[in-house]
């Protein structure tokens, strides 16, 4: 970026994109003001892009620069200030997002719950969650008794027990110990490679090796860039 600045890049015909390239997720113009008791802050400003059916963009900035305020506005949990999120693909939850969870519920009920709310069949879907998470006679207890990687755990294998065509990372790309997380990475990259992912994450070779693009985040303003060489070069830099 060699005049220190960021812009916003023009989008891409659609005829670009992999896949059924007229299905999306279309972010437009997208800013988010929080208002505070030291006034308003600005998260993000004029953010566009799109990721296509199948396509991968990395979300790279320093900490503060807006990745998590952009990920939780395109799971639906925050609503921006202004501009439009089309949500073209069905986005899961952000996997990084350990809550979501009823507390006083077990996670066997809080499958069951999820399952209404998806219309999903509950037998094969808690087993499925029981076995990928191995959570074992845990998925009978309150949540709120769990440690936050046993949250994680369940909140993963839940987000891929879920038929979703694009998945949303926040910064924590695989949970729980070495054997699980070579679990974690098969299932995603491997059963679901044909599936979209935008992922907000601090390693730039995870970025390199798996994304198509990505949009670089400085004080809430972004760029989009599809050379990843350069990506990493410029992110190194912030």
């Amino acid at each position: 970026m060699p005049d220190g600045t960021f812009r916003r890049q023009p989008d891409r015909d659609s005829r670009d994109g992999p896949g059924d390239s007229r299905r999306c997720v279309e972010v437009l113009n997208v800013s988010k003001v929080f208002h505070g008791a030291h006034g308003a802050h600005t998260a993000l400003q004029n953010i566009s892009f799109r990721v296509f059916a199948g396509e991968r963009m990395g979300l790279m900035g320093a900490n503060g620069s807006g990745k998590s305020t952009l990920i939780k506005i395109l799971s639906g949990i925050l609503v921006p200030s202004a501009g439009e999120v089309r949500r073209g693909l069905k986005l899961s939850w952000p996997l990084a997002l350990g809550g979501g969870f009823d507390g006083e519920l077990t996670g066997y009920d809080n499958v069951r719950f999820l399952c209404r709310l998806y219309a999903l069949p509950f037998k094969e879907t808690f087993a499925y969650v029981e076995d990928f998470s191995e959570l074992g006679q845990h998925m009978f207890r309150p949540v709120r008794y769990y440690s936050d990687g046993m949250r994680m755990r369940l909140a993963f294998a839940l987000s891929l027990a879920m038929d979703f065509e694009c998945y949303l990372i926040d910064e924590v790309l695989l949970v729980g110990d070495r054997r699980f997380q070579i679990k974690c990475h098969d299932e995603l990259f491997g059963r679901r490679g044909h599936c979209g992912m935008i992922m907000a994450i601090h390693d730039a070779g995870v970025i390199r090796e798996y994304c198509q693009s990505a949009l670089i985040l400085k004080h809430g303003r972004g760029r989009l860039v599809t050379d990843l060489a350069v990506a990493a070069n410029i992110y190194n830099r912030l």
